[in-house]
């Protein structure tokens, strides 16, 4: 009888990792280099111990609550596949929106000049850059290390992003843009919710925005109007519960069309809005 014979199965260690089926099923497809089709069709198949080991080591610790997208270093965003590291937050579905809006808003503007504060991954940036090649895009983030992955998300797609590292506005060259979009940090400090689930293993500097979360928000919405031609877009992502205090501030700070955007599970999630100059 061979090794392989009496190795563990794709199937044992499935249903030994203590971890629901899907979860499972996804770190096995990213240890094993495999889809979800092969997973099913070669389910009793032994798996080589180098494997098995990784395979253990990786259910440990998504038992302990590291995010399944820490531990494969990955995650798909708006169809892309992007790499991820502790140094970056993983991309929200809800934060598709931006995106969606963006294109819905300047898909018509071959040559658009676009914004974007806080890029993290990069799972922005990379998106519209992809989907709309002749946009000159802009990213920033005051993070070197979430740059760098960036970076390398821009590069294995292959579409060209100006990647900068800035304070918000600090540092961003001269010219105004037609669409400035950000996700910014906008939970409160001290919000019990960075103590819970994956929030507990991203960085802070990426999620807290101040004593009431709205500091981001507030210092982003006042800087654009500076940096936004006359006529152009800034859209938003903020939390589920500032939908109003974000759309005051921008009717405050003298935007037009200020609106609030809904996520699937009916919750505004997104402002936007527009500096007429």
């Amino acid at each position: 009888m061979s090794v392989i014979d009496t190795a563990p199965t794709i199937e044992s260690l499935r249903r030994e990792s203590g971890l629901p089926r899907q979860e499972a099923e996804i770190l096995l497809r990213a240890v094993l280099g495999c889809g979800q089709a092969h997973l099913i069709a070669h389910a009793e198949d032994g798996v080589e111990s180098s494997r098995v080991r990784t395979a253990q080591a990786w259910f440990a610790r998504r038992r302990a609550g590291e995010p399944v997208a820490y531990i494969t270093g990955r995650r798909e965003f708006y169809g892309f596949a992007l790499r991820l590291t502790p140094d970056v937050l993983i991309p929200r579905p809800e934060t598709e929106q931006l995106v969606e809006l963006a294109l819905e808003r300047f898909s018509a503007v071959p040559s658009a000049r676009v914004l974007e504060l806080g890029t993290g991954s990069g799972a922005i940036a990379v998106a519209l850059a992809s989907l709309m090649p002749l946009w000159k895009i802009t990213a920033v983030d005051v993070s070197e290390a979430a740059l760098d992955v960036a970076r390398r998300n821009a590069l294995e797609h292959a579409v060209e992003v100006e990647f900068a590292r800035s304070n918000w506005f600090e540092s961003v060259g001269p010219g105004t843009f037609d669409l400035i979009v950000s996700n910014p940090p906008y939970v409160a400090a001290g919000d019990p919710h960075l103590e819970r689930d994956d929030a507990r293993f991203e960085p802070h500097l990426a999620l807290v925005g101040g004593a009431d979360g709205l500091a981001c928000l507030r210092e982003i919405a006042s800087g654009a109007r500076r940096r936004l031609r006359p006529g152009g877009s800034l859209i938003l992502e903020h939390g589920y519960d500032q939908a109003e205090r974000c759309a005051a501030l921008l009717r405050e700070l003298g935007y037009a069309e200020v609106a609030g955007h809904r996520d699937l599970a009916g919750l505004l999630r997104v402002a936007s809005c527009v500096w007429r100059g």
